[in-house]
């Protein structure tokens, strides 16, 4: 059996991309899900363009998670047991493929192979949703009142799990008749995307498109926190994404005045940074849109083998090749990383460059004893902080 999976915030968006992926083969079947007020799901079924199946469930405890596990990996299991070969999903607005991943390897009782994992857009709505402040519930995308995410936020995720997106006019340009990929605010979309999905095939509707290309191993890769992946391009335009690295520990008070200013302005602000009041941890920053923060994702690779070392166990292996290839002789893979993605007039390298470096620990803070730090980066104060 072959699957399909499509994530979208907009159910027109969803609806053409599905469809247009229902034709890649010659015996498919399409469902669009839908959850709705009072924990009812929604499922339609087409076959050919032709609806052949309308239900609704109501689940005990409404979700997105469980409208996945309860409704979308079963009807992927009948439906292959109903002899289709190829069985296209649309998740409900809001649903992140990388979840109905997870939830169909574990809940299918027979092998699937996962030919796409799309996101559908009108990427002239791109630039307002990375900035929208308000959550998925009030937005009006999910029915969801807990779900506290942005729409920058499950765009972002996204992009770094799905292999292709597919652009078509969304509902709001439809309803406002500036629908068309003519635009300046498409086109800006589009130039906007190129930078946050590098690695991500942008289809149009009159573009060619090729099943096959997604890779588990290598969404996980470039989801993982911390991690940084750049546009094969410096070229500038619209929009850029510029890189900084410092080698040396952070200090903690002077990077926390320092990060409201590397934020502003920036649509992704993304990397991994090596604080010195937490110098064993290997802290991952995040800024989307209005929304900045940090989490810790464990230890270094090169204190974790340290440790390791010492108890006479076996080394490490290093989770992914950024370690291996940023590797320093003296620190290992400890040191800050940072990619920020903006309007070329609001991301400006010199000054990225200038706060990072103000960071750095001089050679005086370096020879003092980590214990002495008196000014520690309150992690909890950093999650989520708008700036």
């Amino acid at each position: 059996m072959h699957l399909t999976i499509v994530s979208s915030l907009d159910s027109q968006c969803r609806e053409a991309a599905a469809a247009r992926l229902g034709n890649t083969h010659a015996n498919s079947a399409v469902v669009l899900h839908d959850l709705l007020d009072g924990s009812l799901v929604l499922r339609r079924v087409y076959r050919d363009g032709k609806l052949f199946e309308r239900e609704t469930t109501v689940l005990e405890h409404g979700c997105l998670s469980c409208t996945v596990r309860l409704d979308v990996v079963p009807t992927a299991e009948r439906l292959a047991s109903c002899g289709f070969d190829h069985v296209v999903l649309g998740l409900p607005p809001g649903v992140a493929s990388g979840m109905a991943v997870t939830e169909l390897r574990q809940g299918l009782s027979r092998p699937a192979v996962i030919d796409n994992a799309v996101l559908s857009l009108d990427p002239a709505d791109l630039d307002d949703h990375i900035w929208d402040r308000h959550t998925l519930f009030e937005s009006g995308f999910t029915s969801m009142q807990q779900d506290d995410r942005t729409s920058g936020e499950f765009l972002i995720g996204e992009f770094g799990q799905v292999d292709t997106v597919m652009m078509h006019a969304g509902l709001g340009a439809e309803l406002t008749g500036h629908a068309g990929s003519g635009s300046d605010a498409w086109r800006s979309g589009m130039e906007l995307l190129g930078q946050l999905a590098p690695h991500a095939a942008a289809v149009g509707t009159g573009d060619d498109f090729l099943p096959g290309c997604f890779d588990d191993a290598e969404a996980q890769a470039r989801t993982r926190p911390g991690t940084v992946r750049l546009p094969l391009t410096d070229a500038v335009g619209s929009y850029r994404t510029v890189l900084h690295k410092a080698p040396r520990p952070l200090h903690p008070g002077r990077f926390r005045d320092a990060l409201p200013k590397l934020a502003a302005g920036s649509h992704w602000m993304r990397g991994r940074l090596w604080i010195a009041s937490a110098a064993t941890t290997r802290i991952a920053v995040q800024g989307i849109g209005p929304r900045v923060w940090l989490e810790s994702t464990g230890t270094w690779l090169a204190d974790a083998q340290a440790t390791s070392s010492k108890a006479g166990r076996t080394a490490l292996v290093p989770p992914g090749v950024e370690p291996v290839l940023d590797w320093h002789p003296e620190y290992g893979d400890r040191g800050t990383v940072l990619a920020v993605t903006g309007r070329s007039e609001d991301v400006d390298p010199a000054e990225i460059g200038r706060l990072l470096e103000g960071c750095q620990l001089s050679d005086a803070e370096m020879a003092r004893d980590g214990a002495v730090w008196e000014d520690p980066l309150d992690l909890s104060d950093a999650l989520q902080s708008p700036h």
